[in-house]
C-alpha cells in the first residue's frame, strides 16, 4: 500500500495516528476554556527550560489568547538575526513549511509570508504577516517585535487556507550574565473551519514549542558567529545606551 507523502513528511505522527487519544487529552485544555477568563491563567510551567505558559479569553475574540516568557542564554545581536532571517523560520517556528521576505520597507518595517503545517486532515495554512520593530532607547532596555497578520496583503494561495490572526508582540530584554528575558503575547485565528481538537493542539503547542525553538537557534554558530550588518544597533546589559 502506497504511504499518503503528507505521512512522511508530518512530524506530528502522533497526531496522526492517535487523534482521538490526543483529543481526549485536550479535554483537560477544553474545560480549561471554558474557565478561562479576561486575566492570565498558567496552563504550563516548564521549570527544566524554565518556560512558562498562559491563557486567557479576551471579549469578541473566537480563540484564547496566549502568553509565553522564558529566560534564555543568547544575546540581542543573535536574536534579531534570528527574527530577520526570513527564509529560515522553519528552523524554530512551529510547524512553519516555508517562509519569504515580500518586502523591506525600512530596517524596522518588514513583510514576509509564512505556510504553517496543519494537523493531519486538516489543509495546510498561510499567512501574510507585517513586522514592526522598535529599537532600545534611553530608559528603554528591551527591544519590542509587533507581528500582525495582513490577510490582503497578497492573493490566497489554494488548497492553503488563509490565517485570520498571527498576532504577536514580543520584548526581549537583556539581561546579566549573556541572557534574555523573552515575553510573547498573542493571538492566532486559524482562519475556515477547524476542529476544536485541532485548534487546541495547535493553541497549547504552538507558541510553546516556538519558544523552545528560540532557544535552541541562539546557540547555533552559524547566527552567533555570523557577521552580517544588522539592520540597526542592539545593546546588550554591559553597552545600554
Amino acid at each position: 500500500m502506497r504511504i499518503p507523502k503528507k505521512l512522511l513528511v508530518l512530524p506530528l505522527s502522533l497526531l496522526i495516528f492517535h487523534a482521538p487519544a490526543q483529543a481526549a487529552k485536550d479535554d483537560d485544555l477544553d474545560e480549561l476554556q471554558t474557565k478561562l477568563s479576561n486575566q492570565w491563567t498558567l496552563v504550563k510551567n516548564d521549570q527544566r527550560h524554565g518556560l512558562k505558559t498562559y491563557a486567557k479569553q479576551e471579549d469578541g475574540k473566537r480563540f484564547r489568547s496566549f502568553k509565553v516568557e522564558a529566560v534564555m542564554d543568547g544575546s540581542m545581536e543573535t536574536f534579531l538575526r534570528m527574527i530577520t532571517d526570513f527564509d529560515n523560520y522553519k528552523k524554530w517556528s512551529w510547524q512553519a513549511l516555508d517562509s519569504k521576505l515580500l518586502k523591506k520597507v525600512s530596517p524596522t518595517e518588514y513583510y514576509f509570508y509564512v505556510t504553517h503545517d496543519a494537523p493531519y486532515g486538516v489543509p495546510d495554512r498561510d499567512v501574510a504577516l507585517r513586522m514592526v520593530l522598535e529599537p532600545q532607547a534611553p530608559n528603554k532596555p528591551y527591544m519590542t517585535v509587533k507581528i500582525n497578520a495582513v490577510p490582503d496583503y497578497i492573493p490566497e494561495r489554494p488548497p492553503y487556507v488563509r490565517m485570520q490572526a498571527e498576532d504577536m508582540t514580543c520584548r526581549v530584554t537583556p539581561l546579566p550574565n549573556g541572557k534574555l528575558l523573552v515575553i510573547n503575547e498573542g493571538y492566532v485565528d486559524p482562519g475556515g473551519n477547524m476542529a476544536s481538537w485541532a485548534i487546541n493542539f495547535v493553541q497549547r503547542n504552538g507558541p510553546y514549542t516556538t519558544l523552545l525553538g528560540m532557544r535552541r537557534m541562539l546557540q547555533q554558530e552559524e547566527l552567533v558567529n555570523a557577521k552580517t550588518p544588522l539592520p540597526f544597533a542592539v545593546f546588550n546589559v554591559d553597552n545600554l545606551p
